[in-house]
């Protein structure tokens, strides 16, 4: 048996030296830097006027809430107006004030019986 021959290994490639940069490569590198920059900054810029504390998610949830206020305080002032009107009736006019005290004091007039209505207990079913 004859013995194959053994091959020393391929010595490791040679990595090929870079070129010298001319003054318009570091220009362009420059360039692409500043263009990658530019871009990060602006998408921050970005995602911050959309999503931040005064961004425009949040002034539309300001908008909202300031039309939700809005809507309330007509209603309460709508109600006001209308207790302002109930109490000038009460103040000038007899009759508003002896029905008030009626319905909610459930005073009567001398002479007359009150007769209060109520529905009787219901019997306990058993299961």
């Amino acid at each position: 048996m004859t013995a194959a021959p053994v091959t020393p290994p391929a010595p490791p490639a040679l990595r090929p030296r870079r070129p010298l940069r001319t003054a318009q490569d570091r220009r362009l590198q420059r360039r692409r830097w500043l263009t990658y920059a530019l871009v990060g900054v602006s998408s921050v810029l970005m995602v911050n006027a959309l999503v931040g504390d005064t961004g425009y998610l949040a002034t539309l949830r300001a908008r909202r809430d300031h039309d939700a206020l809005v809507q309330s305080l007509i209603q309460i002032r709508q109600e006001n107006l209308d207790l302002q009107e109930k109490a000038r009736l009460l103040k000038e006019d007899p009759a508003a004030l002896e029905e008030a005290a009626r319905r909610e004091l459930g005073l009567t007039r001398p002479g007359e019986v009150l007769v209060i209505v109520t529905e009787p207990p219901r019997p306990a079913t058993s299961r």
